[in-house]
């Protein structure tokens, strides 16, 4: 299965363990593809870099994790151009749809409201460990 994880499922997945960790790490082991973008990886790099993140990382595990993450999952390259959100939302829909994703898993409401997108399941954690 092809997975997009959104960027609070990858901080989880790092700062402590827990579901998102044992998810990350089973598509780390290459149970499930993990799929990704050039924007993701930035946002991920934006947040990692944050104080509030900086209290359970240190630079050097966020460093690491971002290089497994990246020589884990293929980058798609985002050639979609729709608004359904009108946020940063959107390049989490744009990856999955690019990326020929089968669940975007996340925390956020506002993707979580629309339940799936072009036939895109979006999912809780929970929901994904269900599924997977």
């Amino acid at each position: 299965m092809r997975v997009v994880l959104d960027t609070n499922v990858l901080v989880s997945a790092l700062i402590k363990a827990g579901k998102p960790r044992k998810l990350f790490e089973a598509t780390v082991a290459g149970r499930h593809r993990l799929i990704t973008s050039r924007p993701l990886i930035e946002e991920l790099a934006k947040v990692l870099a944050d104080s509030k993140v900086k209290r359970y990382v240190t630079s050097q595990e966020a460093t690491v994790f971002q290089r497994l993450l990246v020589a884990t999952a293929p980058t798609v390259d985002i050639k979609s151009e729709f608004r359904v959100l009108g946020s940063a939302d959107d390049m989490v829909l744009r990856t999955a749809y690019d990326g020929r994703a089968d669940l975007i898993v996340t925390g956020d409401k506002h993707l979580l409201d629309l339940e799936s997108f072009r036939g895109i399941r979006i999912v809780t954690v929970s929901d994904a460990e269900a599924i997977l």
